[in-house]
């Protein structure tokens, strides 16, 4: 593909002679440019992936992947049973939610609670495998299973009791108050997601009822798939059964959410290429600059015979090279520090006190990154192609040299 000669341009061109200093310069900063916005979009695309992947095998774990609620009508005990039959590989129990009031001592939170059929709850993976404290077996009458974060703000461990205020009320000779009801902390869990674990509490399924002063029959149906992503699918399926009853799964509730986060990755893109493309515009600077230095080289090349493709090419390669160097530099510093940047945090966090990824702003205890081959190779290309164009267009220069002209008035 290339000649003997046109390689042997380009490695002169890569030398600069000491009086073409300001060549060399442009040459660094261009290969540190395209390195630089290589390597950032491949951490900020790396992190934006765990980030969503992260929260989605949370938000999945934690939440149903479809649910079921009653209108007018609860859901009768027979169409319970019709779901279960029908969707028997997957996870079909019985809920509850409601908002309440956790009083201990001077402390009150709210809480979002969660009625569980305790018999359904060891088929639930997200309780079996955040446990920190406590068992899944002490869950019964009278107990509750809160987050971790909650437990450390309430001051309370398995064992202790905690008065929860419920939103429904109870009539009194001095009128109506809210009801109020006392539990035994039974587990703590640990989901890795701040928001869930100080503000999420686990009943009983009876108790919530009874709690919020709904009747046996006033459940929703919560269901677990084996494949969420096809939730959508089942959702439609489950609500040709029985159009009475309001049916969403777990991309309706979440769909603003992954919606903002696919924009704010998108853009972040769009602005970090931004980084390549400057650094493309160096790469045009500089070859234009020796061209226009090596006139009177390019000049006799062309009166000895050698053609200007050959020309064009070598010039041509030597832009290419500057970023093609740059586009591995950039992939492999990206892709090292992508892997490794939760040590990375923690280090600069423990080395300068500061809190780089704080837990309630961000959702999660650890910073996320996922390398994605996909977008590996999207940088790449875009990189390359992008020093293709920014090395082939200040080459194309040289067909307009004169050899006459350039060698007479040199």
């Amino acid at each position: 593909m290339f000649t003997f000669i046109e390689k042997l341009i380009t490695s002169r061109n890569l030398k600069p002679k000491k009086k073409e200093g300001f060549l060399k310069i442009i040459s660094i900063f261009s290969f540190l440019g395209i390195s630089l916005g290589v390597g950032v979009l491949i951490i900020v695309m790396s992190v934006m992936n765990g980030f969503r992947t992260e929260l989605t095998n949370k938000i999945l774990g934690f939440n149903s992947h479809i649910t079921i609620k009653p209108y007018s009508n609860p859901i009768s005990e027979n169409y319970y049973n019709k779901i279960k039959n029908k969707y028997i590989n997957s996870n079909v129990i019985k809920t509850f939610n409601g908002e309440a009031v956790i009083l201990n001592r001077d402390n009150a939170k709210g809480t979002l609670v969660r009625g569980i059929d305790p018999k359904k709850i060891n088929s639930i993976n997200f309780l079996k495998e955040n446990i920190i404290d406590g068992e899944l077996t002490n869950f019964k009458n009278g107990t509750v299973i809160i987050g971790k974060y909650l437990a450390i703000e309430l001051g309370v461990v398995v064992g202790d009791k905690i008065n929860i205020m419920s939103s429904n009320s109870i009539s009194t000779p001095l009128g109506n108050i809210p009801k109020q009801s006392s539990f035994q902390v039974a587990a703590v869990f640990s989901s890795g997601l701040y928001e869930f674990d100080r503000s999420v509490s686990f009943f009983n399924l009876r108790d919530s009822l009874s709690f919020f002063g709904k009747n046996l029959e006033d459940f929703y149906i919560e269901i677990f798939l084996q494949d969420p992503i096809n939730a959508s699918k089942y959702k439609n399926e489950i609500q040709n059964i029985d159009s009475s009853f309001y049916v969403i799964s777990w991309a309706d509730q979440n769909k603003s959410f992954f919606s903002a986060l696919k924009v704010e990755r998108n853009v972040m893109f769009l602005i970090l290429t931004l980084i390549i493309i400057v650094a493309a515009f160096n790469i045009i600077s500089g070859l234009t600059i020796l061209i226009k230095n090596k006139t009177k080289e390019i000049a006799i090349l062309k009166s000895l015979g050698l053609d200007k493709k050959s020309i064009i090419k070598s010039f041509f390669l030597t832009g290419f090279i500057i970023g093609f160097a740059a586009t591995i530099t950039g992939l492999v510093l990206g892709t090292l520090f992508s892997i490794n940047i939760e040590s990375i945090r923690v280090f600069l966090s423990n080395t300068f006190n500061l809190q780089i990824f704080p837990e309630d702003v961000y959702f999660l205890a650890e910073m996320p990154s996922e390398v994605s081959l996909s977008s590996i190779i999207i940088i790449s290309s875009f990189s390359l192609i992008t020093s293709m164009f920014a090395s082939l267009l200040p080459s194309l220069a040289v067909t307009k040299i004169d050899p006459i002209k350039a060698l007479k008035y040199d």
